[in-house]
């Protein structure tokens, strides 16, 4: 409880900073020493893929990193030499939020607070890319200030390949790191792009072979732990700038999303991606070619069972899905 005495506000706690070891992360690892904060996204079995606990473990660390005065620069990666990270967990999105639209809403509380605090925590945040970077990984490598990758990694924003956007991040900073035209490439074609064109386009700072990446991040890490923290921390805010103008359309991108995942398209995308089978994108084509409604499975939800009196039965169907009676 807050209390004023003497014109002050006592009863104001300080946020705990701990030791790296005393945080319970299950998704995450989290390390702490010589002035460098380190995540490790740590689902290597999914490519690093991140899901609602895993968001809620990134923004308690970044947290940390923000108050703890013995961390001057982080650092994020992934698990293993396969991926860096490849968004959001396509199990988790095909489950839960195809079933419950809603809910991608409020999962999003905890995907926007994590760009937020890696954008706003007041220190450096590199990215060390150890592999694939895909969707929102590379909306990660986005925010991150600095990013130094291995030869191997290859980034890709797949969303209109699976029924979703590339817009909680790339398609606002996307254009401000690599330009329109490439921008364009990337989240409507769909292409990957590897290590080297991505140095290229300056959506890395550096690319070394995988053997060396360790020492690369290391010597950036020093280099910026060696510099005026004040000066650094506003530098970092100014070059935010643009960016954070950009992010003003994430509501619109969250809300959108919200109620696109209540549509054929990311069920289809989704399912085709976790069945490892062609996606079938000629489906959505062809019902808009015929005049017919292609945001609905089985079409729009138009027709009532004579029998029963059901209301809103999707088109295509022949069959009443409450008591079985045939439909016109």
């Amino acid at each position: 409880m807050l209390r004023f005495q003497g014109g002050e506000i006592t009863g104001l706690s300080r946020y705990e900073v701990k030791p790296a070891e005393k945080f319970d992360f299950k998704d995450i690892i989290y390390q702490k020493k010589d002035w460098v904060a380190r995540i490790t996204i740590n689902r290597p079995q999914v490519y690093n893929a991140f899901r609602l606990s895993m968001l809620q473990e990134i923004c308690e660390a970044l947290h940390d990193i923000l108050w703890d005065g013995s961390v001057a620069v982080g650092v994020i990666t992934g698990a293993g030499d396969k991926a860096f990270c490849t968004g959001g967990d396509a199990n988790e999105y095909a489950e839960e939020y195809t079933r419950k639209p809603h809910g991608f809403y409020q999962w999003w509380e905890f995907y926007d607070r994590m760009l937020y605090m890696i954008r706003n925590c007041g220190k450096p945040i590199v990215a060390r890319i150890n592999g694939i970077v895909a969707g929102g990984g590379n909306e990660i490598n986005l925010a991150c200030d600095l990013s130094i990758a291995a030869e191997h990694a290859r980034f890709i924003q797949p969303g209109a390949n699976v029924g979703s956007v590339s817009a909680g991040g790339a398609t606002q900073w996307l254009p401000l790191t690599v330009g329109d035209k490439r921008t364009r490439w990337m989240t409507m074609v769909c292409d990957f792009v590897d290590a080297k064109t991505a140095e290229q386009w300056g959506l890395v700072n550096k690319v070394v072979p995988f053997e060396k990446l360790d020492e690369a991040v290391s010597e950036v890490c020093q280099k910026l732990v060696n510099k005026m923290p004040d000066c650094l921390r506003y530098t970092k805010i100014q070059a935010n700038f643009w960016g954070d103008l950009a992010w003003t359309t994430l509501g619109h991108a969250r809300d959108w999303l919200s109620i696109h995942y209540a549509t054929a398209e990311p069920l289809e995308g989704f399912r085709g991606f976790l069945e490892k089978r062609p996606i079938d994108y000629m489906r959505f084509r062809k019902r808009a070619a015929d005049g017919k409604a292609h945001e609905f499975h089985w079409g729009a939800p138009v027709k009532t069972c004579p029998r029963c009196g059901a209301k809103n039965l999707p088109e295509d169907f022949g069959y009443c899905g409450r008591c079985g009676n045939r439909l016109d």
